[in-house]
């Protein structure tokens, strides 16, 4: 049993790597420039080549953490009617497809953290166990509240939402930093919603969960529910924030540009600014609702907001930012890991205080890409470690963060 489930667990590593290797989109280039409604100036650093999605860590931890999240992997190499088979006999003990006594209290908590005064509102998504949720997560709410000030923070997790994730929370909670974990509620996120009927589907037992951990796919679900129920700023657990986001409205970031052209050539959904019931965000959920395939990696994620901006962002009464790679993803994934080393000469060392000038200056935050950095040590002097040094509040050991 534990052979197989390695097997599996290097399976879908395999297949993530293909996926983030994947060519860029191949939208037509008919798309409009950005719109340049940017409070920070652009940089000269490199546009970012790949996707993520918030909840990948999982599939890489400790095997003791991926047992605990089986329910949502499908068996290795499964022929869709096995799919479907296996996870008509899981959906009995699939609380998170459930409202439950404890989800129901969602929206309430929610409103009672946002009746705080919040400068904005965020979000994030933690699907997996509470003891995953390490020095790298805790550095992006730290760093989110360092550079935000005055921000609330949801963190959408039934597993934070314990004694054990209070407990993993309290360093960030002492800080008095406006910050809770709540059960999430599908069935209320998606109600009155274009994927009302996926769900219903789903817990059908008749449809094809996938191939891919569906833990990740509801992650993808439950970002685009949120924004539309409550507005506000969804993000990722693996960014290191520079600067505060509070103004921004209705925005979205370019991973990567066409070359020649300068235009955008594919989205991500990592970081996602839209107001309350903004009609692209039902877009969304209406293609998420009657495309998905839960077989083909990222499909629901950043080629979802990729294929439907392509379609309609150009529509005036969308009020639509796209910001350029520097916004939210200055640094792409094959780059990243020269900003966790310490400069060995001179020019290292001059080439370090320019890029952290640089992003200081012209970049909201750093998108960390998590399945190639998350065990990378911060070494004392570099990039990351000068970054983060003057962002965050309570980081305590910086160089031993990620390891």
């Amino acid at each position: 049993m534990r052979s197989k489930k390695l097997a599996m667990l290097v399976i879908l590593a395999l297949l993530h790597l293909l996926y983030m290797n994947a060519p860029t989109s191949t939208l037509s280039d008919d798309k409009p420039p950005f719109k340049q409604s940017v409070p920070l100036p652009r940089t000269t650093g490199s546009m970012s080549t790949t996707s993520s999605s918030s909840s990948v860590s999982v599939v890489v931890s400790d095997q003791q953490e991926k047992e605990e999240s089986d329910p949502l992997v499908p068996p290795p190499k499964a022929t869709k009617s096995e799919r479907i088979s296996w996870f008509r006999r899981k959906l009995p003990e699939l609380e998170i497809l459930k409202s439950t006594t404890k989800s129901k209290r969602f929206h309430g908590r929610v409103l009672e953290l946002y009746n705080k005064n919040c400068s904005a509102q965020f979000f994030m998504v933690w699907l997996s166990p509470a003891k995953s949720f390490g020095p790298r997560e805790m550095l992006a709410v730290d760093t989110l509240f360092t550079t935000n000030p005055g921000a609330c923070l949801v963190i959408l997790s039934n597993s934070l939402d314990t004694p054990k994730g209070r407990t993993i929370l309290k360093p960030l909670l002492d800080q008095g930093f406006n910050l809770v974990a709540v059960t999430l509620d599908i069935p209320f996120l998606v109600k009155n919603t274009p994927a009302e009927a996926w769900l219903k589907k789903l817990k059908s037992g008749k449809m094809d969960p996938g191939s891919i951990p569906l833990f990740m796919n509801l992650s993808d679900l439950t970002r685009l529910a949120v924004l539309y129920k409550y507005g506000g700023i969804y993000l990722d657990t693996d960014i290191i924030f520079l600067n505060s986001m509070t103004r921004l409205r209705n925005a979205i970031g370019a991973q990567s540009l066409h070359p020649k052209t300068k235009r955008w050539t594919r989205l991500n959904n990592a970081v996602m600014v839209f107001d309350l019931h903004h009609p692209l965000m039902r877009e969304f959920l209406h293609e998420y609702s009657t495309t998905f395939d839960g077989n083909r990696w990222g499909y629901n994620s950043p080629y979802l907001v990729s294929r439907v901006i392509s379609r309609l962002g150009h529509k005036p009464e969308y009020n639509l930012t796209i910001f350029p790679p520097d916004a939210f993803y200055p640094v792409n994934w094959l780059k990243i890991p020269s900003l966790f080393k310490k400069p060995a000469t001179t020019r290292e060392a001059k080439w370090v205080e320019k890029t952290v000038q640089e992003m200081n200056k012209g970049s909201y935050m750093i998108h960390l890409w998590n399945k190639v950095t998350r065990k990378m040590k911060i070494e004392e002097g570099s990039v990351m470690h000068k970054l983060i040094s003057t962002h965050c509040t309570v980081c305590g050991n910086i160089t031993e963060s990620h390891t």
